[in-house]
């Protein structure tokens, strides 16, 4: 049986909508709380038993690379100040294997998973998007995997999102429905309004056979004018089946600003460092709103 120990993570965009920040700064780094993104979602495949982790990166984005190294200077001058809580938040970002590779050229999602194929050679491999952060009892990825070990096809992790939001996201026309998985009739990368065949929304985790690299080698141009991995899924999905699972869990969508700071807040209120102050503050302000009505 086939099981699944490699991923790709996607960190070469340009993060548009968060400019002016972005100009300097890796989106993928852009602070939930305390921790930037990406490391939320490399602890996710961490836990869901990946072993070798390769993030696809492009220009300016130096920083990812060097949070996920050793600070030497900084790990001492901790311990030298005894303050042994943040020395081990700092090299929990450490403790982990990851490779790098540049996106040479902004092509699209699909061409950023192609430039992997080296690393992934012919095995089985998970993809996994920054503007995804899964709070679940068991990891979203590993969800997928689960999955994939017991029927061996490649599956899309996806969930239900509003009617007026199909046309932000690949889309899903099911077929069939075996519990929580569909057998898939097409993926569809972001309908028009109003004509997309489901709500079933595609969430930044994938699990594929290595036969994806066969359609992502034809870099066929897609909508937006880049290679889209929706379309290679498609074509995919013509040939050997790839399935749909609705996984278990809370997503938080931190690749739009607002998203972003109802994150923040949501896990601001789960630290115990400052959630009574904050919940205060939110209270004080929702009181003031209040009066002014």
């Amino acid at each position: 049986m086939r099981t699944v120990k490699k991923a790709i993570i996607p960190a070469a965009g340009l993060g548009t909508r968060f400019l002016p920040v972005t100009k300097a700064m890796p989106k993928e780094m852009l602070p939930i709380v305390d921790k930037p993104t990406i490391q939320y979602i490399i602890e996710e495949a961490l836990e869901s038993g990946i072993e070798d982790i390769i993030i696809v990166t492009g220009k300016g984005k130096r920083a990812i690379e060097d949070h996920f190294d050793h600070n030497f200077e900084l790990e001492d001058n901790l311990v030298n100040k005894e303050k042994f809580d943040l020395l081990e938040k700092v090299k929990a970002s450490t403790n982990v294997d990851i490779h790098y590779i540049r996106q040479k050229e902004p092509k699209g999602l699909g061409h950023a998973v192609w430039v992997a194929r080296k690393f992934i050679g012919n095995e089985p491999f998970a993809v996994m998007l920054g503007d995804d952060i899964v709070q679940a009892e068991t990891p979203g990825l590993r969800q997928l995997i689960q999955q994939f070990e017991e029927i061996q096809s490649s599956v899309v992790g996806v969930q239900q999102v509003p009617d007026n939001e199909t046309s932000r996201y690949g889309i899903v026309d099911p077929s069939t429905i075996e519990g929580r998985r569909y057998q898939v009739n097409n993926f569809v990368e972001k309908p028009a309004p109003g004509t997309a065949p489901s709500n079933l929304a595609i969430m930044g985790r994938y699990v594929f056979t290595p036969e994806i690299f066969e359609f992502l080698d034809k870099q066929q141009v897609g909508a937006g004018g880049e290679i889209q991995l929706t379309d290679a899924i498609q074509m995919l999905n013509e040939v050997q089946k790839v399935y749909a699972y609705d996984f278990e869990g809370k997503r938080f969508d931190v690749g739009e600003k607002l998203g972003f700071l109802t994150t923040n807040i949501e896990f601001g209120l789960k630290n115990e460092e400052i959630r009574d102050e904050l919940f205060a503050y939110m209270v004080e302000k929702v009181n003031k709103v209040a009066l002014n009505k």
